[in-house]
């Protein structure tokens, strides 16, 4: 019967709330259109967590229910006129989640990232950049974090990480079987790529999310972005680089890694280097050009497919499941801020008793914790239209930051969980290796998620001192 739970719960639980009186909700003044969000928000929340269909699979079907149940072209019973119905959505509004600016980003992204794969510009620069490190084991471990984070940076962690583990597979085979130093290398890859992917707007999921919310006059560019991300990456790298290389010491004094391959010069491989390069420096520059990060995004995506570099089956590749998750959780954004439900839940609940340093840790330790054992971006997607509108209510948290400071902490937490196999696609790569036990995961995942957490409040506060935020 157990294994029947997973998908009674997420049909059970929302029909029931479905079917309550509005006068039962603790929130004042509750419409029909809120009431429906509610058990949206739940039935998304299970299906995540208890994933009895895929993750991508859920984000569609929010957006789909929101259009039948919440939606101005919806099912004629739900727009039957009543003082209790509140505020539908436009149709074109749900649907507009699917072309989002922040799905764009990500597609750019992905074609930087599938056209440096395809021309071998990844193992390539991994061989040039690991030559200066050496073959004393931990310069070879340190060197190993330091390219797959950069890499992670603009791309997927998952391909960072499959591509960096085959890189070493061939030294892992040459550590003699109980030698420590296997471990802390099977461990170095992961650890760096979910470290990595906080340093870029597009290194991973929660960090776009959180830019949906950033607007404004809280606009964070992608220069801005990487001015605290990149020296956040650094620091907390340095760190578990120390950590590993102290837990796991490697018997052998002398490693060598061979990677064959060199840049190719044809024109087509010309075109991805100088594409890679100047997306990057548009990037960095928005201020001095005029364009943002989402218009600059579709420039690879133009000049990859006018050159046939990326062809229609290179699009078969791409990572759709991942731009179908974070569309979702755009579209569960829109309904709980659009139909007034996140601004009433938030008003609904006496935060203003509680100090704003109780509510930026409870909020992020929260965080911290569903990210280690769901995805991070069902995490972010599920907490931060709640957390926008605390942060946006709450005018005690200006002192430290207001709305961009909480953003920020919760953001930054998503991406720390990593202390278990399932926490993300990298720690699960590394794990099948068959070279780390999940205590050992473990140990090393939670260490680096308080440290991280410590020092994002650190940062966060510096940042407040200095003014950014």
């Amino acid at each position: 019967m157990k294994q029947y739970f997973k998908y009674l719960f997420p049909i059970l639980i929302p029909g029931i709330i479905l079917s309550l009186p509005l006068s039962w909700f603790p929130i004042e003044n509750i419409t029909l259109a809120e009431q429906r969000i509610i058990a949206i928000f739940v039935l998304a929340a299970l299906c995540w967590v208890l994933e009895p269909i895929p993750i991508y699979a859920t984000s569609v079907l929010i957006i789909v229910l929101e259009l039948l149940f919440v939606s101005d072209k919806g099912l004629w019973f739900t727009q039957q006129a009543s003082p209790d119905l509140g505020i539908l959505l436009s149709y074109k509004d749900i649907m507009a989640t699917f072309a989002s600016p922040i799905i764009m980003l990500f597609l750019g992204g992905f074609f930087l990232a599938m056209a440096a794969t395809k021309y071998r510009l990844d193992v390539n620069l991994a061989r040039v950049l690991l030559k200066p490190f050496g073959q004393q084991p931990k310069y070879v471990m340190l060197g190993l974090m330091m390219i797959t984070a950069v890499f992670s940076m603009f791309m997927s962690n998952t391909a960072t990480t499959a591509m960096m583990l085959a890189i070493l597979t061939p030294v892992l085979a040459v550590f003699a079987k109980d030698d420590l130093g296997k471990v802390g290398f099977a461990l170095a890859i992961p650890v760096a790529a979910n470290v990595g992917g906080i340093g870029t707007p597009i290194g991973t999921p929660p960090n776009a999310i959180a830019l949906k919310y950033l607007v404004g006059d809280k606009l964070i560019t992608f220069g801005e972005w990487m001015a605290f991300g990149v020296p956040f990456v650094i620091i907390l790298l340095a760190v578990s680089w120390f950590m590993l290389s102290r837990l796991f010491p490697a018997d052998t004094d002398k490693i060598e890694l061979t990677i064959k391959g060199r840049f190719l010069k044809t024109p087509q491989a010309i075109v991805v280097y100088c594409t890679f390069t100047l997306t990057i420096l548009l990037w960095l520059m928005g201020g001095i050009h005029g364009m943002n990060a989402y218009v600059v995004a579709l420039l690879p995506v133009a000049v990859f497919s006018v050159t046939k570099i990326i062809t229609k089956e290179d699009l078969k590749k791409i990572s759709w499941d991942v731009l179908w998750l974070v569309s979702g959780g755009i579209a569960l954004g829109l309904g709980l801020e659009k139909t007034g439900l996140a601004a009433n839940a938030v008003a609904a609940i006496p935060f203003g008793d509680y100090s704003p340093l109780v509510i930026i840790v409870g909020s992020s330790v929260l965080c911290l914790l569903m990210a280690n054992f769901m995805s991070h971006t069902a995490t972010a997607n599920l907490l931060m239209p709640i957390v926008a509108a605390l942060g946006l209510s709450m005018h005690s948290l200006l002192p430290y930051g207001g709305q961009v400071a909480l953003i920020l902490c919760v953001t930054f937490a998503a991406s720390l969980g990593m202390s278990l196999p399932i926490s993300t696609p990298p720690n699960a790569l590394a794990h099948a290796s068959g070279h780390i036990n999940t205590k050992q995961m473990a140990k090393v995942g939670a260490s680096i998620g308080v440290i991280g957490l410590l020092m994002t409040f650190a940062m966060v506060y510096l940042l407040t001192v200095i003014g950014f935020i």
